[in-house]
């Protein structure tokens, strides 16, 4: 396939929650070598964590002018109301932008968002440079596709017979049937039996031109994820999913809601009450950022099921409104009064 060298590059990166796309493109941002790169991130729920994260690096070549995010659900469902006009504003930026970064939120769905450039006035300005799925590889390695899925069908290595029914395994198959490349994160705490279970299961929805690459602590050179050239939008029909045929799709079996809790004064007591609303209730992932008593720094929590990482990633502002918010992602049916009640302590 050929490009045209007027248009702009696009790499789309997708994976399921908590896999670690933020990371990947963090480090990325970091080794762009001068390419001045935009980015669009796609944040599931009201509080903006992974776009202030990134906004947060203060990398000249990804100023924060040029990081876009999209707060008002999936975007593969929004294409035509938040995306495109996102791309318009990051396509009049000046100088041009030298390639453009989309980070899906972790229900998305790649497919239909790379449909979008085939739209006349998208396709004659940008193009597909490629997909990329970041996978779990701790969680593929226990035969579930993220670490706090323990209702999940065990692994499939060479059985094809998968059932579909439940439709966060069916969202891991479609991310990772429409990419190009698959990074395989957290491979340091992965032992060799683990990392060759987790290579199985990407194995069995791939095809043998689709390579996987592991990585530790999202560190990926550049070079292997930029500049593909693929043009995936002349393609895209051929990467099936269990969607193809369905006009509309729907994430009515995941509930997220935001959680606004008291100033802590111990952020080990808050990761514990946070791993144990994972362990009581459907929740997939826990994300924000709290206020810590007497603190001048800003506390960023993010958590993948019972696993809980906080740090603090910068001085609270004059500008920010200093309180503790917390977005709650899980299965349809989330008890959120329980929850609420497990996080405030």
């Amino acid at each position: 396939m050929t490009t045209n060298a007027t248009r702009v590059p696009c790499t789309v990166v997708t994976g399921f929650l908590g896999a670690g796309k933020t990371t990947l493109i963090r480090n990325l941002l970091e080794q762009s070598a001068g390419k001045r790169l935009a980015l669009i991130v796609n944040e599931f729920g009201d509080v903006g964590v992974d776009g202030e994260i990134l906004k947060g690096c203060g990398i000249d070549t990804c100023p924060e002018e040029n990081i876009v995010e999209l707060a008002n659900g999936c975007i593969c469902c929004t294409v035509a109301d938040d995306f495109v006009p996102a791309l318009d504003q990051i396509l009049s930026r000046t100088p041009k932008v030298d390639h453009i970064l989309i980070e899906t939120s972790g229900l998305a769905l790649p497919k239909p968002l790379v449909q979008a450039f085939q739209w006349p006035t998208v396709k004659s300005r940008v193009t597909v440079d490629g997909v990329i799925a970041v996978v779990d590889g701790p969680a593929l390695a226990e035969g579930k596709v993220a670490s706090d899925m323990d209702a999940l069908a065990a692994q499939r290595a060479e059985d094809e017979s998968l059932d579909h029914d439940d439709p966060i395994e069916e969202v891991f198959e479609d991310q990772v049937a429409c990419a190009d490349l698959i990074i395989l994160s957290k491979n340091d705490l992965l032992d060799e039996a683990g990392a060759d279970r987790a290579r199985r299961i990407v194995d069995a929805h791939i095809g043998p031109a689709v390579k996987v690459v592991p990585s530790e602590h999202g560190k990926v050179d550049p070079s292997i994820l930029l500049g593909l050239g693929l043009a995936v939008e002349d393609d895209i029909e051929n990467r099936k999913s269990h969607h193809d045929g369905v006009g509309d799709h729907e994430h009515d079996d995941f509930d997220t809601f935001i959680v606004d809790i008291a100033s802590v004064t111990d952020p080990e007591d808050l990761a514990h009450r946070i791993a144990a609303a994972a362990e009581q209730q459907d929740v997939l992932r826990v994300k924000g950022f709290v206020d810590v008593a007497g603190k001048p720094m800003r506390l960023l929590v993010q958590a993948v099921g019972p696993r809980v990482n906080h740090y603090y990633d910068r001085a609270w502002t004059a500008q920010d409104e200093r309180r503790s918010r917390l977005v709650v992602i899980g299965l349809k049916g989330l008890d959120q009064p329980a929850i609420e009640k497990i996080l405030a302590g």
